[in-house]
């Protein structure tokens, strides 16, 4: 059974097109590690497709871009998961200088853990959605 999951609508000061750049190849996770949780984020690991991270208390879970809509939209599949999911990473213009991000998670989960889990992903996706608003994308 499969359950949606999104974060709140973000306002960041950049162009869509910068933003985009630079969430599309993961490599530039490297200039904005040191802003995330080091408690929460441990075994950060990534390469232009790929980011693989362990977060407590779900431990490794590792992501890969298989789709990209250049500006408006990357989406991510889980690689190593508890849980088969699909990230969503979408981008859309305010002005030339701004533009708006929304996460959304969807995810096969079992129904007898979906209680457990729900408050935990709904958290997780808006702090990724807060990150991804702070960032400088220069």
């Amino acid at each position: 059974m499969s359950s949606k999951f999104e974060s709140s609508i973000k306002q960041i000061p950049y162009a869509q097109q910068k933003v985009y750049d630079m969430l599309s190849d993961l490599s530039n996770i490297e200039r904005v590690k040191d802003r995330l949780p080091q408690d929460k984020v441990k075994e950060l690991s990534f390469d232009s497709d790929r980011v693989s991270i362990s977060v407590a208390p779900v431990g490794q879970v590792a992501l890969h871009i298989v789709e990209r809509e250049e500006p408006k939209c990357i989406k991510f599949e889980t690689e190593k998961s508890p849980v088969a999911a699909n990230l969503w990473i979408q981008l859309l213009p305010v002005t030339e200088t701004s533009c708006k991000i929304k996460l959304t998670i969807k995810a096969d989960i079992p129904f007898m853990i979906k209680g457990m889990v729900s408050k935990p992903l709904t958290d997780g996706i808006e702090k990724i959605a807060d990150i991804l608003a702070m960032i400088p994308y220069e």
